[in-house]
């Protein structure tokens, strides 16, 4: 289904989009640096929840507007609605509920008798997003202008000359809002403020407690430090209770600690106010260096938004280059989906406030049930250090937690949608030779425990069946039984992701010469032909995975429904249909149950020729579902068949479908990069098999494109001949040498560096005639 913009919306994107690309030309005219072409804003519409303000790579401060308009803004932004403050904390692409939104401010104008009460206010034009700069024009005439480093923020307010008093609100107690039940918005629980006056203007000080979001974390608190440039009257204010608009104290106390709502508004005799603000999780003082580090006082927004653009360019956007400038769309896609697929997980490193280790720390994991499949590989590829540090911090985590995450956030495990699949990441890295300080033995260790040990259940109102925090809820069934019965919420994608989680410790346990281990991990990861239903049919095809009842029967399921597609039911965010094409371990045994080569042919091609579900109207253009993780690797499932004519085709008209460098240019929710990763694999012409050193080949979109491994590694990709009509590949040679494969390794090009030279055509010509991949968990004879 290609998204439409709705009615009396596209007038006012195509304005916010002018007023971006307008800003970018400005900036990129002394500087044609890669940084021009990442428009943020891109997929922060019609379910991307992508986060359009400010941040370094992987950064902690994610600096931009807080917008509400009565449904979820999960990353802050809204391009229609009022704005309710500014604030530090953010993250991008992330469903379920809002997270953070907190350590904020509000300017506004004129006398203000209750600061609790609604200070919202609409935009007055569309919002100004760049990368490094953010501006927002307010409807009273306050514009807000703000830079961001890795810790820290500015805002750069500009009032009206008839305003009046000129006024910020900081409010201890604001949170990003969440309107769709469950139990899962956020909660203020307390804090405190303190307000020095200083010879340069003004300071404050002080931290928030909060809880829930869409991970349903415990406590946690945030610490601040703010600084304004000019003098200023203040009163601090403390709320009658921990949502009422009542006042039990407005007054000049320089301080105030309550678990009611609590804060303080600064009056400036002056219109352009400027105010710097670092953040900690640590203490209010690690708050003041971070910023005192970061933003000195005197320091320019230019200069921010300088270094902001240098720090993408030189880590980031410098990673994939390209000569062939002919194409400016493309070139917009590519570097705006390498910025956001690089916005989380947070770098918080040195923040930890729950254990002290010398390993690093990273947090907001918005989930590898979203990103094992095509981010986390990417990530390999390209940040191979943040790579490192990302797996060494979730074997600390399990080291003081007791679990690997599968997501978390404000330092809390949660929530698991399916399998244990950082068990798949870590396999990933390690069969690609990823070593360095990680201590593959306690890796391999936080894999066990994944594997062996029930978590206790958290009873989450979604799915009281089993944890939905960590680790496999549903083990029970999966060790005694080789299966997992309806008993269990999600039983069917469960065993799926089960499955190749098992294969995931089989390739570390064969690695680390733990034979044992590996030959039961292997022989687990087959089980996933216990949930296949030979006698389940749909569009004259037969056999699909389907669900078993606690008596140990099929259930008649019909393939193209999945119910409610949520947590209680058996199968998550996708259809029996597309379920069945995910043992992507054991694929020549999936070939097998499904008929052979040319029947799996015509059914993975029935996926993108569409069916209508009888159960969720989400599906009902195509069976094939882009915006959802189960289907990113059909279209390159027929590489296994001998037709990577067909893995080009479709593959192909999903990008150019779905995909587009627009606030709506995204298939569905970003799930933190996840929808961007898969699309920038598709420009660069290979997909990954997560836990196998397998890259399946597709068709590059450039003439040139140069991917920089580090330490003077590179991989260069050419292609000959290609045009929008013309993308089939005629020949390839990698390493320059003639390559007959629909496939190849790692060590093929991305170990040492390599070339790979493809000739394209408008026609589909039969050059993969070798071998197919490779099927590890299948056996042979």
């Amino acid at each position: 289904m290609v998204r439409m913009l709705p009615s009396g919306t596209a007038g006012a994107w195509l304005s916010l989009f002018t007023s971006a690309i307008n800003h970018i030309h400005v900036q990129a005219q002394d500087s044609p640096e890669l940084s021009s072409y990442v428009l943020p804003l891109t997929g922060s519409v019609n379910g991307g929840n992508t986060f359009p303000g400010i941040s370094l790579p992987y950064g902690m401060v994610k600096l931009g507007p807080d917008l509400y308009t009565g449904s979820d803004s999960y990353s802050g932004y809204q391009s229609t609605g009022n704005f309710i403050g500014f604030s530090l904390l953010h993250e991008s692409g992330t469903g379920g509920a809002p997270k953070y939104g907190v350590v904020a401010q509000m300017p506004t104008i004129g006398t203000i008798d209750n600061p609790l009460t609604d200070q919202s206010i609409n935009r007055s034009q569309a919002d100004v997003s760049t990368l490094g700069y953010y501006k927002s024009s307010l409807f009273n005439g306050i514009t807000v202008e703000m830079g961001a480093t890795g810790k820290a923020g500015m805002f750069k307010y500009q009032f009206p000359d008839d305003a009046g008093d000129s006024n910020v609100i900081v409010d201890v107690s604001h949170v990003l809002p969440s309107f769709r039940g469950q139990g899962l918005g956020q909660n203020y629980l307390g804090g405190n403020i303190s307000v020095t006056t200083t010879d340069g203007g003004i300071q404050y000080q002080g931290a928030g407690s909060y809880d829930n979001g869409w991970n349903r974390a415990p406590e946690w608190t945030v610490y601040f430090c703010g600084y304004f440039d000019q003098a200023a009257t203040f009163k601090t204010f403390l709320g009658t209770d921990a949502t009422g608009e009542d006042l039990s104290d407005y007054s000049d106390a320089t301080s105030q600690d309550s678990e009611n709502r609590l804060g303080a508004i600064f009056t400036f005799n002056a219109t352009e106010v400027t105010s710097r603000v670092g953040v900690s999780f640590i203490s209010s003082e690690q708050a003041c260096a971070n910023v005192d580090r970061e933003i000195p006082a005197g320091t320019t927004l230019d200069t921010l938004e300088t270094d902001v653009k240098t720090a993408w360019n030189d880590q980031v956007l410098s990673k994939i280059t390209t000569t062939d400038t002919s194409n400016t769309t493309r070139l917009q896609l590519l570097y705006s989906s390498l910025y956001h697929m690089s916005l989380i997980p947070t770098n918080k490193t040195g923040e930890n406030p729950l254990w002290t280790s010398s390993e690093p720390y990273y947090d907001d994991i918005f989930t590898f049930w979203d990103l094992f499949r095509c981010t986390t590989p990417l990530m390999h590829i390209l940040q191979p250090v943040a790579y490192e540090e990302l797996i060494r911090s979730l074997v600390d985590i399990w080291r003081n937690e007791g679990f690997m995450p599968d997501a978390r956030s404000s330092f809390f495990n949660g929530a698991t949608q399916g399998g244990s699949n950082a068990d798949n990441v870590l396999a990933d890295a390690y069969v690609k030779g990823v070593r360095g300080a990680i201590d593959w033995e306690d890796a391999f260790s936080a894999m066990v425990s994944d594997a062996e040990t029930t978590p206790d259940n958290n009873n989450d109102s979604r799915d009281t069946s089993s944890s939905t925090k960590e680790g496999r809820g549903a083990l029970p069934d999966w060790i005694d039984l080789g299966f997992i019965t309806t008993k269990y919420g999600r039983s069917v994608s469960r065993a799926i992701e089960y499955a190749g989680n098992d294969f995931g410790l089989y390739q570390v346990a064969k690695g680390l010469g733990k034979d044992d281990d590996a030959e039961k991990y292997l022989n687990r990861s087959r089980n996933w032909r216990n949930q296949w239903n030979p006698d389940l049919e749909a569009l004259g095809f037969t056999g699909f995975l389907g669900p078993i009842d606690e008596d140990g029967s099929f259930v008649d399921q019909d393939p193209l429904s999945c119910g409610g597609c949520y947590w209680g039911d058996d199968y998550y965010q996708g259809l029996p249909m597309e379920y069945s094409f995910n043992a992507h371990h054991d694929i020549d045994k999936l070939i097998e149950l499904s008929g052979g080569a040319d029947n799996f042919t015509a059914r993975l091609e029935k996926l993108f020729e569409g069916g209508v579900s009888s159960g969720n109207s989400q599906f009902n253009h195509t069976l094939f579902n882009p915006g959802n993780e189960p289907s990113f690797t059909s279209p390159y499932l027929f590489n296994f068949v001998g037709r990577q004519d067909l893995s080009v085709k479709h593959s192909r008209y999903v990008a150019n479908s779905y995909y587009a460098p627009t606030a709506a240019g995204l298939p569905g929710n970003s799930d933190a990069g996840a929808m961007e990763s898969w699309i920038l694999w598709s420009m660069i012409g290979l997909y990954p098999m997560t836990g196998q050193t397998t890259f399946l080949i597709g068709s590059p979109w450039f003439s040139d494109l140069t991917i920089d491994l580090g330490t003077g590694k590179k991989v260069v990709i050419t292609t000959t001949g290609g045009s929008d009509s013309a993308i089939y590949v005629q020949s390839l040679e990698v390493n320059g040498e003639a390559w007959d494969k629909a496939w190849l390794t790692w060590d093929d090009i991305f170990a040492n560096g390599g070339t790979l030279d493809f000739v394209l055509g408008s026609e589909p010509a039969d050059w993969a005639t070798g071998d197919a991949p490779p099927s590890p968990a299948t056996e042979t004879s």
